[in-house]
């Protein structure tokens, strides 16, 4: 499986029944394709409903946030933006699952712009991160450039600080505990040198480290 499908199935493992969970643009949404057996969990749209379904071209009148025809499931509810960011502020969201350009080592994320590039702007992110009782970060190890993603300081424009919660690679999972960086999981075709060589940040090896529970 490729790199994306990895952290999305991973990602999905995070997930606890009866959880309300935000999907951020990109990479997130796959994450609902991925839900273990028995785990029933409702999707916020911050666009304005609760009961997000899958990505289908069956009805391209109805999209998620980022624009891409969704499904909805029984009972679903719509809403206008405003009442959207209330519960989003409001501490109602239990996860958000947003992609990273940069994390670094104190929990701190960068995803919403690339200084000198052109963007509309930071979107629901900033709410999101702040107001999510859980902020997992779903992005591949490095930049197509092969730069680390996870670094001792961000360089990029911050969207939060210090908020995130545990951050999905396809080749690590990290959590965030009193100020450090924890490697709680490690992909099986890579080395913990090999991980050091592509993590900027300082890390800490976790007693209980695990290879990855998502098979390679």
């Amino acid at each position: 499986m490729n790199a994306k499908e990895r952290i999305a199935r991973r990602v999905a493992l995070e997930l606890h029944d009866g959880d309300v969970v935000n999907l951020g643009i990109g990479l997130p949404t796959q994450v609902a394709n991925y839900l273990p057996a028995g785990i029933d969990v409702t999707f916020q749209s911050e666009n304005g409903f609760l009961g997000l379904g899958p990505i289908t071209a069956a009805n391209a009148k109805l999209v998620n946030a980022g624009g891409q025809p969704c499904g909805m499931i029984p009972g679903a509810a719509m809403f206008d933006s405003a009442f959207s960011f209330a519960l989003i502020r409001g501490g109602h969201v239990d996860v958000c699952v947003l992609g990273g350009l940069q994390v670094d080592q104190h929990g701190s994320l960068a995803n919403w712009m690339v200084p000198g590039k052109m963007v509309p702007g930071m979107g629901g992110a900033m709410d999101l991160v702040v107001g999510a009782k859980r902020v997992i970060i779903a992005m591949e190890h490095c930049a197509k450039n092969g730069e680390a993603k996870l670094l001792r300081n961000c360089t990029y424009p911050l969207t939060a600080v210090n908020k995130v919660s545990k951050v999905v690679t396809e080749l690590a999972v990290f959590s965030f505990h009193d100020g450090h960086m924890i490697l709680d999981e490690i992909s099986a075709d890579i080395t913990l040198g090999e991980l050091r060589a592509k993590t900027d940040a300082a890390f800490i090896v976790s007693a209980s480290l695990q290879q990855s529970e998502v098979a390679q």
